[in-house]
């Protein structure tokens, strides 16, 4: 017997939008792809710190561009034309074997612009979670002023008389 996991939701905003601009908004700054997008930025980071603790020599250095090329093409299916243009304007295609300084620049810069990308989903979360606060609060204060006047109908008053019974 097994259970069913809830999956991640197929596209993720990347920043929080106001509702009147949420449908211009949603075909631009998203993520179709999350769980790949976090995949892809945690071996980017291991990636990082792996440079920082050793010497690599050229085939090393190489190999790691080859990597580096591929986390960024593997990033830009998940993302949105706009966001896409910002990566391609951070990390551009490496063409000679870079030095393990611009190795770890580029991969500095990388994982910051993810870091960015996370906070920005984050608030995004925040901003529509408070928003279904305000929701959910607004609802409760309506219904209590339409408990608090009482109906013109007898019938209705003698109803409410009744007791009720809770779960």
């Amino acid at each position: 017997m097994s259970e069913e996991q809830p999956q991640a939701p197929d596209v993720m905003h990347a920043l929080p939008v106001a509702e009147e601009q949420a449908s211009i908004d949603a075909a631009e700054e998203s993520i179709t792809q999350p769980a790949k997008l976090l995949r892809i930025a945690t071996m980017v980071r291991e990636l990082l710190e792996q440079t920082r603790q050793t010497t690599l020599d050229e085939p090393g250095r190489k190999r790691l561009a080859d990597i580096y090329g591929r986390a960024v093409g593997e990033l830009t299916e998940v993302l949105s034309p706009d966001l896409r243009e910002e990566l391609e304007q951070l990390a551009p295609p490496m063409e000679e074997v870079p030095t393990e300084a611009e190795l770890r620049v580029a991969q500095a810069q990388l994982v910051g612009w993810l870091e960015g990308l996370f906070h920005g989903i984050q608030a995004a979360m925040f901003a529509q979670q408070a928003a279904a606060q305000a929701q959910f609060a607004e609802l409760q204060r309506r219904g209590l002023l339409a408990a608090q006047n009482p109906p013109s109908d007898g019938q209705d008053q003698q109803d409410q008389r009744r007791p009720t019974q809770y779960l």
